[in-house]
């Protein structure tokens, strides 16, 4: 690889001191490097990221390879994420590894990973895409709310609970497994739904395929009253629903591209990652 692009979480590494290292190491090697261009709210100019970039590296932990991978998508530029964070399931070289990682990129030595993304059309208008997971949750006071999700437009399940996940098997290791889900290997091709704190016994999480459609619909409130929540998309993009709205979720068309230089296992990085939490 010879053309690099940087992106950097500005409050991860302030002083861009990690940002310069890495771009002077990669253009002493006679490669080129750019950095992003942001705006005030720290997003990626539209139509700033230059057309010949190989790789992207992400400085800061795995919210900010997430935001990166979200506006990068349909772009084909691999990622690889550089740790500021603290576990780092997706960024996975550490700051005192960079060095190393970089010399292995520019001799090609990595594999490519692909990625399920989510697609998330809020009442048959808003779009938007996710890595990890779309939310659909109470907005306002503390209450259960009424859920009824649809698999392939066949009632699935009715739930009275705080929320629902819908996670991508990347983000099994997110929010999805906070509320009680299960962990899938992240390269695999399914959803799995989990309720946030549901009001009943038998309230598992539910895994299925990658080629289903799923759609959430907000419930009457007490008394046939209007309900209010809200949907977000990898905890971002935040949309408001009421009662009778539907999310229609599905597989997005495009992949995030992942670099990968560890051999490592999934499930060995897992119980590295996971040891003492």
């Amino acid at each position: 690889m010879d053309v690099f692009y940087l992106i950097t979480n500005q409050m991860k590494d302030t002083d861009n001191r990690v940002t310069n290292e890495i771009k002077a190491y990669i253009e002493q090697h006679g490669k080129v490097c750019y950095i992003s261009e942001k705006d005030e709210q720290g997003y990626i100019l539209p139509g700033s990221v230059p057309k010949d970039i190989q790789c992207a590296l992400v400085i800061g932990g795995d919210g900010t390879l997430i935001r990166a991978a979200r506006q990068l998508s349909g772009t084909d530029i691999p990622l690889l994420g550089i740790n500021m964070g603290t576990l780092g399931y997706l960024a996975e070289v550490e700051l005192n590894e960079v060095h190393h990682a970089l010399d292995r990129l520019f001799k090609d030595d990595m594999e490519i990973e692909n990625r399920m993304m989510l697609n998330g059309k809020v009442c048959g208008v808003s779009e938007h895409t996710a890595l990890n997971d779309i939310v659909v949750t109470r907005e306002g006071s503390l209450r259960i709310v009424h859920f009824n999700v649809y698999v392939n437009n066949v009632l699935l399940n009715s739930y009275h609970a705080d929320g629902i996940i819908v996670s991508t098997p990347t983000g099994s290791t997110g929010y999805n497994l906070s509320a009680g889900g299960p962990i899938i290997e992240p390269t695999a091709s399914m959803f799995v739904i989990t309720p946030i704190c549901s009001h009943a016994l038998n309230a598992s999480s539910i895994v299925l395929s990658g080629e289903d459609t799923i759609e959430v619909e907000i419930g009457e409130g007490r008394y046939r009253g209007t309900e209010h929540a809200c949907v977000t998309f990898d905890g971002t993009e935040m949309l408001s629903v009421m009662t009778g709205d539907r999310i229609a979720i599905q597989k997005a068309q495009n992949t995030t591209r992942l670099l990968k230089l560890n051999k490592e296992s999934f499930m060995k990085i897992m119980r590295k990652k996971m040891k003492g939490n």
